[in-house]
């Protein structure tokens, strides 16, 4: 909670809940009360894997990876003008996704990462580029996205960018979401 209050003080407004080790019921309450904050914000939370539980909570939508339901399957599951974000890791992939009916791609690895057990090949901002050509979708950043290269995966073809450890590690959660506003701006 104290995470989500940070980034909505600071302008951020579309948040994703990401818990990897939560059972079901531990997820369902977490997005219970942190999916509340973030609309009463006026801002757009997304759930991650988890289209049942995004179901649950009338999350805004829910994000898949390469190993969560389809997309097509998610949408059975959702209300009607919900999100799905659908994450790759290969230009074949974001291809794919392109081909489908998830609102937006994400793509990475961009730069090494530390918040996967076992991250995909960094395809670094020329894999980004060459993905920006193979979707018309909003795309994502993700993957080791930090103050230093924001800026460059958004001039590389990103819509926007995820970051997970950059944010959550700094001493000052606010401070450094506003820095990574103000970076990405323009």
């Amino acid at each position: 909670m104290e995470i989500a209050e940070a980034l909505l003080a600071a302008g951020v407004r579309l948040i994703q809940l990401r818990d990897k080790h939560a059972s079901s019921g531990e997820l369902y309450a977490s997005a219970m009360s942190i999916g509340d904050l973030i609309q009463k914000a006026g801002g757009t939370f997304i759930l991650n894997d988890r289209a049942d539980v995004a179901r649950a909570v009338d999350a805004d939508g829910v994000h898949l990876g390469q190993d969560d339901l389809p997309v097509a399957a998610a949408r059975q599951i959702l209300t009607p003008g919900k999100l799905i974000g659908y994450s790759t890791h290969v230009l074949e992939q974001a291809t794919a996704a392109d081909s489908s009916s998830a609102d937006y791609v994400a793509f990475g690895p961009i730069f090494p990462t530390a918040s996967k057990v076992n991250p995909d090949a960094v395809v670094g901002l020329e894999g980004l580029r060459e993905a920006r050509k193979a979707t018309r979708k909003p795309l994502v950043a993700i993957g080791g996205i930090t103050l230093e290269n924001a800026r460059a995966a958004i001039d590389a073809g990103a819509d926007s960018v995820a970051i997970i450890s950059a944010l959550v590690g700094a001493p000052d959660i606010r401070k450094r979401a506003e820095e990574f506003l103000a970076k990405v701006k323009g």
